[in-house]
């Protein structure tokens, strides 16, 4: 199958319509500003923490818990201030979020970053991002690209809704819609992940919508 691009645009075009209809501007200036070679110490553990709670539940369940949960494990202020927390970190979020699984995922990262070192940690996922993030817990190969997307490193992330998105367009992967669409608007391709991603997310009827 020929990859759509004018229906992908289409597409695209109506996503943008629907966020800024939305009220969910903020959320994509954030995207399209974070720098991924600045990142710090407390993205890196946040960005985590969302991630791995992310994978497998609703984007929507953890938004609400997401605040306690970072209130529990010190609001990233460290990984070294975490690690000191012990298992309180675990015990007290589990009152928001019950997969303790998850939760103790999110403490061996800090504790991974706190004995490798934060700038040492860093350096290698700058020179290396999707191989160096899949040593924190609960990252693997998928979850790598949504962390380091998140981080601000321009690339999209394998989605479930974008790889049905891209499979119905004729794309090859979810990077290739992104990237054809960031080539034709000018726009980076993390940002067009956010803004299609966040219009299937909330309106999932659309992938089966003909586009025309």
């Amino acid at each position: 199958m020929r990859a759509d691009l004018t229906a992908a645009m289409r597409f695209f075009s109506k996503a943008c319509s629907y966020v800024q209809h939305a009220g969910l501007s903020a959320e994509v200036a954030w995207q399209r500003e974070v720098d991924f070679a600045g990142f710090t110490e407390c993205e890196l553990l946040r960005e985590h923490a969302w991630v791995t709670l992310c994978s497998g539940f609703r984007e929507s369940a953890v938004r609400r818990a997401f605040d306690h949960v970072s209130l529990c494990f010190c609001d990233w202020e460290s990984a070294e201030a975490i690690v000191s927390a012990g298992d309180i970190c675990c015990a007290t979020a589990a009152s928001s979020f019950a997969n303790r699984l998850k939760l103790k995922g999110i403490f061996s990262a800090a504790r991974y970053i706190s004995e490798v070192g934060f700038d040492e940690f860093k350096q290698a996922v700058l020179a290396d991002p999707i191989n160096q993030l899949q040593k924190l817990s609960f990252i693997g190969p998928i979850t790598s690209r949504h962390l380091a997307k998140n981080l601000g490193l321009d690339i999209a992330k394998p989605d479930r809704h974008l790889i049905r998105l891209s499979e119905r367009l004729g794309f090859r992967s979810a990077d290739h819609l992104c990237r054809e669409l960031a080539a034709t608007t000018g726009e980076q391709a993390k940002v067009i992940d956010l803004i299609v991603w966040r219009y299937i997310a909330d309106n999932p009827e659309q992938l089966h919508v003909p586009f025309v």
